[in-house]
């Protein structure tokens, strides 16, 4: 009997013990971009923000999942009757992953940072309106505006508009140091980034120990690391074809979901031929949508018109205006001077929707008489050369950043569109608060932009995750490019 009993107890021990390492504590995440630095206020790269949105860095406010605006390191705030103060109250006891105090001081360092004369924050524009940051006092900002800005508390929910510290800003590229439920530990380039737990977060911890960012850009390569389960999740899966046997598969579970990605082919505006309305007119007739949709990516994405996501309610159905009739782009090509078309360069950076979709268009565009070259470039490359460079004939993006049609009345932005009474109607829109009105307006820039065929607008990006059975607290949708992992648990 001494001898069963102890058995028993070892039996059980050992079971208790098993159970205990399923109930797992840390987790892996592939995504197919990896970011070319670590600070998402110098960079228009969503793959930044795709690690360290939330997780690490925080603003006055942030994005849920279901795209609304909610408080971050704000607590609360309020707003003057003519809508140019903002006076801002922040959550008291919170500290930077180096253990420094975030204050107000942090604040206005943060903010006037985006506007000053040398700032590379890739979305400048949206806080120009920002004349002023004041510290009331170590728990209090000021924020004064030169005119009103409706979209104000949106734009600082942006990963461009997150808080950091004077301290660590030299080397933020690389050791990113935020307020986040998670903070920075190392980062192997070409590989991988580590983040663990902030055991000393201000607001509701996280549950996992660990995160683990793994960087996989072949769609094949993806498919075998999940299979093999060398990843717990990823997120943005780049091979749709795949999701099949997955959804068959019951270690997985596929979660599909929309993005605020905007995927188009994106137009040098001005280098000629493209200079002229008739020419890109012409290239938006000679493209098949469908044909990409099913083609690229399977099926998923929805078709659009204009810059705009048809999720959101000021959304205007606009493809009509550039439906796929060949024989009308070989007209306009004609009317616009080149009966036998032209040649050009389609620069394809690493993302299924632009690889594939590439393949597809250029034969699209090559019916019709234009002879487009393509030439692949990785993400960094094409940050330079394409982004900032502006050296390019037409390339294929999509653009996550949330309800971004204000880059079209920016005429130094990449595709260099400069349209006076649009930068007008925008400047317009910054100042209405009404909803209805902004509705209204922001119809208007989308018959706008659509009618005069500044980009070829394809498709809004779906977002496929493929992620462990036993995960729950991943975002279905992605208001913003984040993979937020704050609430993130594992359920078996």
């Amino acid at each position: 009997m001494f001898h069963l009993r102890h058995l028993l107890l070892g039996v059980s021990t050992a079971a208790l013990m098993a159970g205990a390492a399923v109930a797992k504590d840390d987790i892996t995440v592939a995504l197919q971009l990896e970011p070319p630095h670590l600070d998402p206020t110098s960079a228009a790269a969503g793959a930044i923000d795709s690690v360290l949105y939330s997780n690490v860095f925080e603003g006055l406010t942030r994005f849920m999942s279901d795209g609304s605006v909610v408080p971050g390191l704000a607590e609360s705030w309020e707003i003057s009757e003519d809508g140019l103060t903002y006076t801002f109250k922040l959550r008291e006891g919170v500290t930077f992953h180096d253990g420094t105090a975030m204050d107000a001081e942090d604040v206005k360092f943060s903010l006037d940072r985006i506007n000053a004369e040398d700032s590379a924050n890739a979305q400048k524009a949206l806080y120009s309106a920002i004349s002023e940051v004041n510290v009331i006092d170590p728990a209090t900002v000021e924020v004064k505006l030169s005119e009103q800005n409706g979209s104000m508390l949106f734009n600082l929910a942006w990963g461009d508009a997150v808080i950091v510290a004077p301290e660590s800003i030299d080397n933020i590229k690389q050791q990113p140091i935020g307020t986040g439920a998670f903070k920075f530990d190392s980062w192997t380039q070409g590989d991988k980034i580590v983040l663990s737990k902030n055991p000393d977060y201000w607001g509701t911890p996280a549950q996992l120990e660990s995160a683990t960012f793994k960087f996989i850009s072949d769609p094949t390569a993806a498919f075998a690391a999940m299979m093999a389960e060398d990843a717990d999740v990823f997120a943005g899966f780049p091979a749709p074809e795949n999701l099949p046997q997955f959804e068959a598969d019951p270690r997985f579970q596929v979660i599909v979901g929309s993005t605020e990605g905007e995927t188009i082919l994106s137009t040098n505006n001005t280098r000629a031929p493209f200079d002229n309305v008739k020419v890109r007119e012409a290239m938006a007739h000679a493209i098949d949508r469908q044909a990409i949709i099913d083609g690229a990516m399977f099926g998923l994405g929805t078709p659009i018109g204009t810059h705009f996501a048809p999720h959101n309610p000021a959304y205007v159905d606009l493809t009509s205006l550039s439906a796929y009739d060949p024989e009308k782009a070989k007209a306009l090509l004609a009317e616009a001077g080149f009966p036998d078309g032209f040649e050009t360069t389609l620069h394809l950076p690493p993302p299924s929707y632009a690889r594939r979709g590439g393949e597809i268009i250029a034969a699209q565009l090559a019916e019709v008489g234009i002879k487009a070259e393509i030439t692949n470039v990785e993400w960094a490359q094409w940050l330079e050369t394409v982004f900032k460079g502006k050296d390019f004939g037409l390339t294929i993006v999509s653009h996550t950043e949330p309800m971004d049609i204000g880059i079209y009345a920016n005429p130094d932005y990449y595709f260099q569109y400069d349209n006076p009474d649009l930068q007008a109607l925008m400047a317009d829109l910054n100042r209405t608060t009404d909803p209805d009105k902004r509705n209204q307006m922001l119809g208007d820039a989308q018959r706008m932009i659509s009618e005069d065929y500044v980009n070829g607008y394809l498709f809004q990006l779906a977002l496929p995750t493929v992620a462990k059975a036993g995960i729950e607290g991943l975002w279905e949708n992605a208001p913003t490019q984040a993979t937020d992992l704050t609430a993130v648990r594992w359920t078996e």
